[in-house]
């Protein structure tokens, strides 16, 4: 199928040995912005995450969004002309994306010392559980139980709880976008540019980004906990969900004086008694229990509207029907339709972020295994393949 490209990153040159969700989500995001991406799978079975998730009439959901805007080619790498073939991909590409065992990608020339040989201007990102020389197996939950996330979610009487998504593979996708983008304006801008080597962990980014428990423990010696829906680390007093008179669950946040002071003035309480950080704080569990009484009293349509009047930052928790029927995403442009092979319109997010200059878009759900062989292997890389379809090697 011939299509232009469109987004930030047209021309951009991506292949994939990378199963699953950490690297592909990477390469997703990548994708929607106008990269050519070539996923590359095991003939016959393809990608493990083809049959992940639920299923509509035994096809497989989730991949129809994990494998967007891809091009698929199938390669068997046990193969050593097939692993000739993934070489050639790698001189060809930009960008190459890995998550395969440390020994493996040794022994099959995709670690970093092969790579670079081959294609010396080629930035790696390669993706582990526990870094490049570790050659323990990881997969997203042990990464984000490795954290610290895991410890600090959940309830101070209750067990510690993984997020209701792989959101240890997620993050690091995104982490792992942002990195090949970093070191491509290097490239860009630096006349001697050797390629570069990005090596990251499962557990590296959600490590990252909780910014404050290492310096917390570090200079109090506290080890933060679980504190619910509260946080153990709050950027101001008010944070909770609370149910409302209705039985639907709104969340209620602050993050300065004044967003904690609305609070106040909305609920009646006496203003002197939270006019300084301080005593926000001091009285977090009165507030928490006002707020609470206040709107398990009411509506859930009447609390938001005095939420809105008060310019108290709240939101009703979202199933996923709500986000489908909310006028901000539709307003936004945040859910499209696109139309499947198997399916026929299918909705699904929308590229994100936007841009508005040159924004990308869906050109495709997740393709069928090995549906660019030909587009692939006979025109971008002008190989003759026919003795390796023959042998089932592609």
């Amino acid at each position: 199928m011939a299509f232009e490209q469109r987004g930030q990153l047209r021309g951009l040159k991506v292949v994939e040995f990378a199963h699953v969700v950490a690297g592909p989500l990477a390469g997703s995001m990548l994708a929607d912005q106008g990269a050519d991406v070539v996923h590359v799978e095991p003939p016959g079975s393809g990608d493990a995450a083809r049959s992940m998730g639920p299923t509509r009439d035994g096809t497989p959901l989730w991949f129809k969004v994990a494998g967007r805007n891809k091009r698929s080619v199938t390669l068997d790498l046990h193969d050593p002309d097939g692993r000739q073939v993934a070489h050639r991909l790698v001189a060809w590409a930009d960008v190459v994306i890995v998550t395969l065992r440390p020994g493996r990608l040794r022994a099959w020339e995709l670690d970093w010392k092969a790579v670079h040989r081959i294609n010396p201007q080629a930035v790696l990102l390669q993706i582990s559980g526990f870094g490049a020389q570790n050659d323990a197996p990881g997969f997203g939950k042990v990464g984000e139980a490795r954290s610290g996330v895991v410890h600090l979610t959940g309830f101070p009487d209750g067990p510690p709880v993984h997020t209701g998504f792989s959101h240890g593979d997620a993050v690091t996708g995104l982490m792992g976008a942002y990195a090949v983008l970093a070191a491509l304006h290097r490239r860009a801008h630096d006349p001697e540019f050797d390629g570069e080597w990005i090596d990251l962990a499962l557990f590296e980014p959600l490590f990252r980004l909780v910014e404050w428990q290492i310096i917390t423990h570090d200079q109090l010696g506290a080890i933060p906990g679980r504190s619910g829906n509260q946080l153990a680390v709050a950027p101001a007093a008010v944070i909770n969900t609370y149910l409302s008179g209705d039985g639907d669950w709104i969340t209620v946040t602050s993050a300065t004086l004044r967003s904690v002071l609305n609070v106040v003035r909305l609920l009646g309480l006496p203003e002197d008694d939270f006019a300084t950080t301080r005593q926000q704080l001091a009285g977090k569990e009165q507030l928490d229990q006002a707020l609470s009484t206040w709107v398990a009293e009411r509506g859930t349509a009447e609390c938001l509207r005095a939420f809105e009047a008060a310019e108290v930052v709240a939101s009703r928790v979202f199933t996923a029907e709500d986000i489908l029927t909310d006028p901000v995403y539709a307003e936004r442009g945040d859910i499209v339709t696109v139309d499947d092979a198997d399916l026929g319109p299918v909705r699904m997010q929308a590229v994100i972020p936007h841009f508005h200059q040159a924004p990308g878009h869906i050109w495709r759900t997740g393709p069928a295994l090995g549906q660019d062989n030909d587009l692939v292997y006979r025109q971008w890389l002008e190989l003759d393949v026919d003795d390796l379809e023959k042998r089932g090697v592609i």
